[in-house]
């Protein structure tokens, strides 16, 4: 791995001197120089006319020092007396005292400078202050450009879209027995008690949850292939209309809460059976199954003439499993603020939340703790087509080594500027250097902080120019 510097900058919230305030400091590595900057400001009464008092910042690794130009705060008639005598050096900084100002200074960079910090120095001249007075305040800003040896970057996570109406579906499949060529249901027919109680069951979790509201009930008929299709066109209508018709009676749901289809002939429930069961010629039964080009009735035809005893097998064994009644509750949950609440639905109903409400009480702990961590996996386990629950998950992958999991998360991500930077780290990961710094620079170019630290951590590196 190439070796790269990446600089950090560690400030003091700023120190105070008899009569000035050192604010604002910036101690910053810029190519081949070092950038130093602060805001001197005035704090105490002006000094007496004929004084002043003399400011240096030095840059210092505890061995090699630079002194950098040096500030003179200086009493009106000092200030007056040193303007017209010219006794100030070299880039000495004359200033006026009880006025603020502002410091910038640029020096060629040295390698020393890598783990350095910044003092300033106080000195009081004499003119009746106490002569030779220094006062040192030591480390204003620290900086740490020691080389290291892998890009480290930085992460993030998103805040997934609140307000957001959370639609949820329960469902299942219904067995429902009718009499041969009858679409009336008998609710104690054969096991038709049992699969209705399947039905009920769904909808009164739904109902009787005051968090919830019903806003639909879908209802898919399907009818076996043997026999005409028209017939079981007829079949599957009327059936499914039944099951609808029952559920109303039950629930006094309107007629525009249902909606209702069908599926004459369940080709494809078949083919599923045959395609995963260890039959002889299931090559050969597939093969008529797909073929599509023969309308239904010819094709049921072939398939009972072709391969008579294992379309008898089918017929008693697996055609009463193809006439089933597919069924769905449609419903939205109301929407929850308090953390405590979530908190207590994420350990027993975490369906009913959102990714935006199970983010919320990530944020109430440390990133990167246990708590932290679960709260990401629930939200993308509860809302798995969510953009940025899913983003957060790959970023958690991202920050734990496991890029290669991260993949199928980023591409459920979406594309914002985050979600690109992600995808940049994983193709860094997996050595695709240059694709990699495209996606890093893009984001950079949306304004992304994090994408910014990489991109001159690849300058650093040498990767890019």
């Amino acid at each position: 791995m190439r070796k790269y510097i990446f600089c950090i900058a560690v400030l003091s919230a700023g120190v105070a001197f008899a009569d000035v305030e050192v604010k604002d400091v910036a101690l910053e590595k810029d190519g081949s120089g070092l950038n130093v900057a602060m805001n001197f400001k005035a704090t105490g009464d002006k000094l007496k006319s004929d004084r002043d008092v003399t400011y240096t910042p030095i840059v210092t690794d505890g061995t090699d020092t630079l002194r950098l130009p040096a500030v003179i705060m200086a009493g009106h008639n000092r200030y007056i007396r040193h303007q017209r005598n010219n006794t100030t050096a070299d880039g000495t900084i004359l200033c006026h005292s009880g006025k603020d100002y502002a410091y910038s200074v640029r020096v060629p960079w040295q390698q020393w400078m890598e783990t350095s910090h910044l003092d300033v120095i106080e000195d009081e001249c004499n003119c009746g202050l106490k002569s030779g007075t220094t006062i040192y305040r030591r480390d204003l800003a620290t900086l740490d450009c020691a080389p290291r040896h892998e890009f480290a970057p930085m992460f993030g996570f998103a805040t997934p879209e609140g307000n957001r109406e959370k639609q949820r579906e329960a469902k299942g499949s219904a067995y429902i027995d009718f009499p041969v060529n009858r679409t009336e249901i008998y609710p104690d027919y054969r096991r038709n008690p049992e699969e209705l109680a399947k039905i009920r069951a769904t909808i009164d979790k739904v109902v009787n949850d005051p968090d919830t509201r019903i806003t639909g009930v879908r209802i898919e008929g399907f009818a076996s292939p043997e026999g005409s299709y028209a017939n079981n066109v007829r079949l599957a209508e009327g059936r499914a209309v039944s099951l609808a018709d029952y559920v109303r009676t039950l629930y006094s749901f309107g007629r525009d809460v249902f909606s209702i289809s069908s599926v004459p002939e369940n080709w494809a429930g078949l083919r599923a059976y045959v395609s995963g069961a260890q039959m002889e010629d299931s090559t050969g039964i597939l093969a008529i199954i797909d073929d599509t080009s023969l309308a239904p009735d010819p094709r049921e035809a072939k398939l009972k003439k072709a391969y008579p005893q294992e379309y008898a097998f089918l017929l008693k064994n697996v055609y009463p499993g193809l006439r089933r009644s597919d069924y769905a509750v449609q419903y939205v949950v109301r929407s929850y603020t308090s953390i405590d609440e979530i908190k207590a639905l994420m350990k027993s109903a975490p369906e009913k939340l959102s990714a935006s409400e199970i983010f919320a009480v990530a944020n109430t702990y440390a990133p990167g703790s246990e708590d932290f961590n679960n709260a990401i996996r629930l939200a993308v386990a509860v809302a798995p087509d969510n953009a940025e629950a899913n983003l957060n998950m790959a970023m958690l992958l991202l920050q734990s080594g496991n890029s290669a999991q991260a993949a199928p998360y980023l591409d459920k991500s979406g594309d914002s500027p985050l979600a690109v930077y992600a995808r940049g780290i994983m193709f860094y990961r997996a050595g695709d250097i240059e694709r990699a710094i495209s996606l890093t620079e893009e984001a950079a170019k949306a304004g992304l902080p994090q994408a910014k630290d990489a991109m001159e951590q690849f300058r650093l590196m040498k990767l890019i120019e």
